[in-house]
C-alpha cells in the first residue's frame, strides 16, 4: 500500500512537472520567438498535448490529475478518497515550482533576456486581453467546471476506453482557446503558483484569484456531474488502488 502510495505522488509530480514545462514552457520560449512564434494557438495546442501525453504515460498509476482542482473534483465527485487529496496537492504544486525553477533557468540562459510575465495569470492591467477581475473570475470559474465535466465523463465506466485522454487533452485546449486572452488561462492552482514564483510581483498578488476559482469551478463541475448526469452513483470507481 505505501509502495502504491508513493508510486501515485510520484506520478503526479511528474505529470504536473511535464504540464507546467510544457505549456508554459512554450508561452515562454516560442510564442512570440521571432519569425517563428507559435501564438495562442500553439500554446492552446501544447497544453492540450501536455494533458494528452501526460494522461497515458502516468494517468494508470495515479489517475493522471495534475492539477489541485480536479483532485478536489474528484473527491466531490466520489472518484478518490478525501484522505488522499492533501499528498496529490503536495506532489502536484511540488512538480509545478519544479518546472517553474527548470524553466526560469533555461528561458534566463541568454543575454539580454526579457521573461516578461514568464506565463503567470492575471487580470486587469496583467490580463492579454486587459479583462476586469470579474471577467476573470467568471471565466476560469466556468472553463474549470466544463474542465470536470468533461475529465467525468470521458472517465466515467460506461464511456468508451482508451480516448479518454484525447476527450481531455482536447476540451483544454479548446480552453485555452477561449481564455488565454482573459487570463492566460489557469483552470489549475499548481500551473499558476509555480511560475508566480518567478515572474514579477503582481503574479504572486493575484495568485489567489487563480486557486480560488478553479477550486469553485470544480467543485461546481463534479456537482453538476453527480447530480445530473452521472448514470450510477459508483463510489470511488476510478481511485487509484491503495
Amino acid at each position: 500500500m505505501k509502495n502504491n502510495v508513493l508510486k501515485a505522488w510520484c506520478a503526479e509530480f511528474a505529470g504536473t512537472f511535464w504540464l507546467t514545462l510544457g505549456g508554459c514552457g512554450s508561452a515562454v520560449l516560442a510564442a512570440g520567438f521571432p519569425h517563428l512564434g507559435i501564438g495562442f494557438l500553439g500554446v492552446a495546442v501544447a497544453f492540450g498535448l501536455t494533458v494528452l501525453t501526460g494522461a497515458y504515460a502516468f494517468g494508470p498509476i495515479s489517475g493522471g490529475h495534475f492539477n489541485p482542482a480536479v483532485s478536489l473534483g474528484m473527491v466531490i465527485a466520489g472518484r478518490m478518497r478525501p484522505g488522499h487529496l492533501p499528498g496529490y496537492v503536495f506532489f502536484q504544486l511540488a512538480g509545478a515550482c519544479a518546472a517553474a525553477a527548470v524553466l526560469y533557468t533555461i528561458a534566463s540562459g541568454k543575454p539580454g533576456a526579457d521573461l516578461g510575465g514568464f506565463a503567470a495569470n492575471g487580470f486587469g492591467a496583467h490580463s492579454p486581453g486587459q479583462y476586469g477581475m470579474a471577467a476573470a473570475l467568471v471565466c476560469e470559474v466556468v472553463m474549470t467546471a466544463v474542465f470536470l465535466l468533461v475529465i467525468l465523463g470521458a472517465t466515467a465506466p460506461g464511456a468508451t476506453k482508451g480516448l479518454a485522454g484525447v476527450a481531455i487533452g482536447l476540451c483544454l485546449t479548446l480552453i485555452h482557446l477561449i481564455s488565454i486572452p482573459v487570463t492566460n488561462t489557469s483552470v489549475n492552482p499548481a500551473r499558476s503558483t509555480g511560475p508566480a514564483f518567478f515572474a514579477p510581483e503582481w503574479a504572486m498578488d493575484q495568485l489567489w484569484l487563480f486557486w480560488a476559482a478553479p477550486l469553485l469551478g470544480a467543485v461546481l463541475g463534479a456537482l453538476i456531474h453527480r447530480t445530473l448526469l452521472a448514470e450510477d452513483d459508483v463510489w470511488l470507481s476510478s481511485s487509484p488502488d491503495f
